[in-house]
């Protein structure tokens, strides 16, 4: 296992998913208002539907095992995203960090997005092929501080 300093804590990485997807819609493309409530547009639904069939076919595939799934369910979460766009002005490196969380943590892997503590996004310029590469990493024991302690979740009977 690697360790990994991180802003003062530290943690473990158990296990790392690494995948390329296609670049999503920017913030103007994701969402409309239909009839006052703003709603998916179709750019962003065909977006969040790509990402759910690549992880389905990786399961499939065997490249995303049951252990791999469990530490990202199980384990806090870091997540790196480095952006490739056709130029450097068109676009806003945040504008695709929630439709891509949601897609591929939230929805295509079914892992509560609140595990996510450690979140680094990068641009780059791939005039040719644009795109996302994904690492979305679990750390085995991410402590958030020295002076506080996290208490476990208690069960009702």
């Amino acid at each position: 296992m690697q360790k990994q300093e991180v802003h003062g804590a530290h943690s473990l990485v158990s296990a790392r998913l690494c995948l390329t997807l296609p670049l999503p819609p920017s913030i103007n493309e994701q969402y409309a208002t239909v009839n006052g409530h703003r709603v998916l547009t179709a750019v962003a639904r065909r977006f969040k539907r790509d990402v759910k069939e690549l992880v389905k076919r990786l399961t499939i595939e065997g490249k995303l095992n049951d252990h791999l799934l469990t530490c990202l369910r199980d384990d806090y979460l870091a997540l790196s995203l480095r952006f490739y766009f056709a130029s450097p002005f068109k676009r806003d490196l945040d504008g695709g960090l929630k439709i891509s969380i949601d897609s591929l943590v939230t929805e295509a892997l079914g892992v509560n997005d609140n595990r996510l503590v450690d979140i680094h996004l990068s641009k780059f310029i791939d005039p040719l092929h644009e795109r996302l590469e994904v690492e979305l990493e679990a750390l085995t024991d991410w402590q958030f501080s020295q002076e506080y302690v996290v208490l476990p979740r208690r069960t009702t009977a």
